[in-house]
């Protein structure tokens, strides 16, 4: 089988590290790719016109990563061409480009969420900040890189940050906005693989989004992950599935519009279960670093069964043990930074058994430079993640980037 697998980040090379294993891949091509993930696949710039590139090519499969191309209708124009993708057309997709459609899909489902409301005039919103409760949650209705999410503690900054999105920080992405309630609880990701019919249940996993440890400072596109979670036993996590995931597909597979992918569900568990705080059209990043990490079975029949209507009979095998997953970042990030320092230690600290994804790196001859603001995903599994932690962090200590941070929290205490 011959595989297009489209993206560059962290999230992308562990689909590649994992789909490259596979006995089923005879040609692996990423693009545009990563110096990692040039390590087990071909990488190749971007086409102008990828449904022709992968006709021509006759790639079997087309593998969609990061939300953006989803976003653009990359999965409709594939389906006009022939050709398979892993990945929902752009109306299924906008179960992360719009979260006022989320509310919609929610409210007709019977989905658990936080109460809210979209506002597209600033008067308007602020009044309603007025009638809820702190801390206050206002969020970009469109696709914001992760970042269009402000949980403030103070009701002058929920209305700074109403002036700021309708003001045009994030573009077109905040023209409307989103506030809704803050819930109380410990977040989890869950996942599910989907051919618009079957639902496989694709495990779970802790995202920590805060910069700083103790879960302080911005929001970024996350900072690290350990799975198994350990706050979803599993009677909790089947409700999830039936309360949340299973009614949302069945809601856009009524509207006309059948879902073929990944769902993501970012939930709240709260005092009265679980709730939805967002859907995402694609794995999330860096939670698909650990849960590819832990996956024991070929994941290539089950892409190939989402995308093409053959998902039923599919079975996983999962790792018995817990990964835990660093972010190294760019100093500054999430806000300003410097592109361009060297990274040195890799194979150093590889050779310790972490397993390194690259997020946001380029090669400049012998030389590995930082060209993102998350630029290596540093991974390691043991027996639990506070275990696994540790191996992540001694590991990191033979990484020489004095431009980089990382939060030395995560699986920690776990």
């Amino acid at each position: 089988m011959d595989i297009l697998l489209i993206g560059s980040g962290g999230r992308e090379h562990a689909l590649a590290w994992k789909i490259a294993q596979s006995p089923l891949v005879r040609r692996l091509v990423c693009t545009p790719g990563n110096p990692g993930m040039a390590a087990v696949a071909e990488c190749v710039p971007t086409p102008a016109d990828i449904p022709a590139y992968a006709k021509k090519e006759g790639f079997d499969l087309v593998v969609v990563g990061p939300e953006q191309p989803l976003a653009d209708g990359l999965a409709d124009s594939l389906e006009e061409s022939g050709i398979p993708c892993f990945g929902p057309k752009r109306e299924a997709a906008r179960v992360e480009t719009s979260k006022a459609f989320v509310k919609d899909l929610c409210e007709e489902a019977g989905i658990p969420t936080a109460r809210a409301r979209s506002f597209t005039e600033a008067d308007a919103a602020k009044a309603y900040l007025s009638e809820l409760p702190g801390p206050w949650v206002v969020k970009a209705d469109g696709l914001a890189a992760g970042k269009g999410v402000v949980i403030a503690e103070a009701l002058e900054d929920a209305k700074s940050a109403v002036d700021d999105m309708l003001g045009g920080e994030f573009g077109e992405a905040g023209s409307t906005i989103v506030i809704e309630e803050f819930l109380e609880g410990e977040e989890v990701s869950l996942f599910a693989i989907t051919d618009g019919e079957t639902v496989l249940p694709f495990g779970s996993a802790r995202d920590h989004k805060r910069a700083f440890d103790g879960d302080e400072g911005p929001n970024t596109g996350g900072m690290g992950a350990y799975a198994p979670p350990g706050n979803l036993p599993e009677a909790l996590e089947r409700r999830a599935y039936d309360e949340i995931i299973r009614p949302a597909l069945a809601a856009l597979k009524s509207r006309g519009t059948p879902y073929k992918g990944v769902l993501y569900a970012g939930l709240m568990l709260t005092a009265d279960g679980p709730k939805l705080i967002e859907f995402n059209c694609r794995f999330g990043d860096p939670e698909a670093q650990v849960l590819m990490r832990r996956l024991r079975s070929d994941v290539v029949p089950t892409l190939w069964g989402a995308a093409t209507g053959r998902l039923g009979g599919v079975g996983l095998d999962w790792m018995v043990e817990a990964c835990t997953l660093v972010v190294m970042a760019t100093k500054g990030y999430p806000g300003s930074y410097e592109k361009g320092s060297e990274i040195r230690g890799l194979a150093e600290a590889e050779a310790q058994g972490l397993v390194i994804f690259h997020a946001g790196t380029k090669q400049d001859g012998d030389r590995l430079l930082a060209n993102g603001g998350r630029v290596l995903n540093v991974t390691a599994m043991a027996d639990t993640p506070q275990a696994a932690a540790e191996a992540v962090y001694e590991g990191i200590g033979a990484i020489e980037w004095p431009d980089g941070f990382y939060r030395q929290d995560i699986g920690v205490g776990v």
